[in-house]
């Protein structure tokens, strides 16, 4: 039976640490979000965001704008908040209204306050492994597999999902961790051909319970970024689960991360966790 690595513990702890390096080095680190419309979805991650960076000691603030916003006007608040000294770090929460174009935004976010690590920039700087701010999801895994002293290097790591959130930066930082990546996609055919190879295997396809016990290799840790509503046993009530089946595959496998309660919680902490950086650069 595989070991469940308990992502939300291991965020609890993480922030923990930010929390007393906060005080001890007496930073004030600032977090400006920007919400265009009123997506529900978007609401729920803000709120969840926020409770973080109190509990860290991270001063929130809120931009929330219509709809109706233009382009300019967005680029124009980015602007504001690029030239605010008091603001660290500066976060865009997806999705933007249709009209608006969110390539560009990113673009417009600087780069030593882009906290989502979303600018060119620094997608470069990972591509390149050099210092960079780094998407938090993947960041968040990464993270897990070093608490829990799962060996990268060498290993063969197949990855589901070719995202620019989740699956390239976390292409990179497994190619920068020296393991041999195998890229898969929607698109794939024979996909449990490559699974099957996989010592780390990470999910990132978003279809529930899609990645069966006989797609994984004896033993191999399996990290599972996907989150879908499915109809539970209550009536009317929805479930979260993740891309595998959980109840068979961690059977076979020797690590596994749960849905919820695995990748989820790591993607906030690491964000609490740039934005602190982000101060202390800052501060140099």
């Amino acid at each position: 039976m595989a070991e469940i690595i308990d992502g939300k513990k291991l965020a609890k702890k993480i922030r923990q640490e930010l929390k007393e390096e906060v005080i001890k080095e007496n930073l004030h680190p600032r977090l400006a979000v920007i919400l265009v419309g009123d997506d529900e979805a978007s609401k729920i991650y803000i709120r969840n965001k926020s409770r973080a960076c109190e509990d860290v000691g991270i001063e929130f603030i809120e931009h929330i704008l219509p709809t109706n916003t233009t382009m300019e006007e967005l680029l124009e608040l980015i602007n504001k908040l690029n030239n605010d000294n008091e603001v660290s770090g500066i976060l865009l929460q997806s999705p933007l209204p249709g009209h608006m174009n969110i390539k560009t935004a990113f673009e417009t976010i600087n780069p030593e306050k882009d906290v989502d690590g979303f600018n060119p920039i620094n997608i470069g700087r990972l591509e390149m492994n050099e210092p960079a701010f780094v998407s938090c999801t993947p960041y968040g895994v990464i993270r897990m597999l070093e608490e829990y002293n799962i060996d990268i290097e060498g290993k063969t790591a197949v990855v589901i999902g070719r995202s620019n959130i989740v699956g390239k930066p976390l292409i990179q930082l497994l190619l920068n961790k020296n393991a041999t990546v195998i890229v898969t996609h929607s698109r794939t055919k024979n996909l449990e051909n490559y699974t099957r190879q996989a010592d780390i295997l990470v999910s990132a396809i978003g279809k529930a319970k899609y990645i069966k016990a006989d797609m994984v290799k004896e033993g191999a840790v399996v990290i599972d970024v996907g989150i879908n509503r499915i109809k539970g046993d209550v009536p009317g009530k929805k479930v979260l689960v993740g891309d595998t089946d959980y109840s068979e595959v961690s059977k076979k496998a020797s690590y596994i991360t749960p849905v919820p309660g695995g990748v989820g919680p790591m993607t906030i902490a690491m964000l609490m966790h740039n934005v602190v950086k982000a101060e202390k650069l800052k501060n140099k």
